[in-house]
């Protein structure tokens, strides 16, 4: 379930007269001066009113102040829902509330409100996963009528990180070396939990309960020898998840370069968001250790841990993880535990991340390359345009056929049935740790 957010500004409130004073003032003089030209008591007495209320106005300024202004949001129904409601409060000493309005970036409207508590309720249904604007807001205040307004707040922004969905993979590839000393894989070390190993004379150290009488009587050498039965211990794997936040391309091709996150469809990280969320639940739910890495400058990372708090912990940066606003690419690889099994998730269109994985073959790691580019819609292009894109698709082609060949296990996340994807690459990897051996 998605934390309720809350974000809370405070700022003076200083008053300045408007133009409806002088409006006023103006016009009580008008009407003052046409009575006494043309001998008319009534105009007279119809300007007066207006006087003493212009008067009263100008007298009457408001008190400089403090404009507090709070914003919240939280997740209405299911933690899963993309509907988030949003509700503003605006404290301060005046008649009324001129509040500008911006979801998601865009202008969206004025509104007039009496201060208070929910003055403004938004309800925002939200397309894509990972860090949104969700709600900004500029409020100044009105007294007397409009006579008097205070300068306008600073822009309060309510950020909103929205945790991407999950799909269900039942087999990971593992870790080449299996460390731990818990968790759901078989490893080479004689231990506890797993599959039958062999038998053995008793050493010290080992439980009398392990003690398997009918091979004592059938095979001991001597009297008083015993012999235990002994298993495989079970381990754990160490995860690494790198993501590629250089580039976020939708699914409709011509909205690339465009910034449009209305009509560009689902991107490529939010795909990417979703395997990051799909493999880590999947390797912590059988006892491994994930770490997570954004993979450009000043990118989020998280080190290696297991367990439901450190991969609730994953989870909200990978909901916080979104694309990088560095012109330069990521050049430098973070940290990885040795004999780890590293996801790679990009587009493949730049040749960083194929580096870095292949980097990271050579060093002895398994590498996966998860594929997350969403397929293509090809519809509204030119003639050049296709062109162009064919071009960009053969060269993504071959960094994949190179990382094929270098050993790491290429995977697109779009496959219509990815969990039988990911089980096809740990047998494969299953087979050459099988032949290794």
């Amino acid at each position: 379930m998605t934390e309720p957010v809350r974000v809370t500004a405070r700022s003076s409130a200083r008053w300045s007269r408007t133009p409806v004073i002088a409006i006023g003032i103006a016009g009580s003089a008008i009407l003052a001066a046409a009575g006494l030209v043309f001998s008319r008591p009534d105009v007279v007495g119809i300007g007066l009113p207006l006087a003493l209320g212009t008067a009263w106005m100008l007298m009457r300024r408001p008190r400089d102040s403090t404009m507090s202004i709070e914003l919240r949001a939280h997740v209405e129904g299911s933690g899963d829902s993309s509907e988030v409601m949003a509700e503003v409060d605006a404290i301060l000493d005046g008649d009324w509330v001129q509040v500008a309005i911006d979801q998601e970036v865009r202008r969206s409207g004025l509104a007039d409100a009496r201060p208070g508590h929910s003055i403004l309720l938004t309800r925002n249904r939200l397309q894509h996963s990972g860090p949104v604007e969700l709600l900004g807001v500029t409020v100044r205040g009105v007294a007397l009528d409009g006579a008097w307004v205070s300068e306008a707040g600073p822009r309060v922004v309510l950020e909103w990180n929205t945790p991407p969905r999950q799909v269900r993979i039942g087999q990971l590839p593992i870790a080449p070396r299996l460390t731990g000393l818990h968790g759901a894989h078989e490893g080479v070390r004689p231990g506890q939990g797993g599959d039958f190993r062999d038998i053995h004379p008793f050493v010290p150290g080992d439980e009398l309960r392990r003690v398997d009488w009918r091979a004592t009587a059938r095979a001991a050498r001597r009297p008083g020898e015993l012999l235990v039965r002994r298993s495989t211990t079970l381990s754990d794997s160490s995860v690494v998840i790198a993501v590629d936040t250089a580039e976020d391309l939708g699914t409709v091709v011509a909205s690339w370069g465009a910034d449009d996150a209305d009509r560009s469809g689902v991107t490529s990280l939010d795909l990417a968001r979703e395997a990051a969320l799909s493999i880590a639940t999947a390797a912590v739910g059988v006892g491994d250790r994930v770490a997570y890495h954004a993979l450009s400058p000043g990118g989020r990372s998280l080190p290696s841990g297991g367990g439901p708090r450190h991969l609730a912990r994953v989870r909200d940066m990978i909901a916080a993880t979104g694309q990088s606003e560095e012109v330069s690419r990521y050049r430098r690889s973070p940290v990885v535990p040795s004999g780890s099994i590293v996801f790679v998730l990009s587009t493949f269109f730049d040749g960083v991340a194929a580096q870095l994985a292949t980097r990271w073959r050579a060093a002895g790691h398994v590498v996966v390359a998860v594929d997350v580019l969403p397929i293509p819609d090809r519809s509204r292009l030119t003639r050049e345009q296709r062109i162009a894109l064919r071009t960009l698709l053969a060269e993504r082609s071959d960094i994949l056929v190179e990382l094929r060949h270098a050993g790491v296990e290429v995977v697109a996340w779009t496959d219509p049935d990815i969990d039988v994807a990911m089980r096809l690459a740990a047998l494969r990897q299953r087979r050459m740790r099988t032949v290794r051996r």
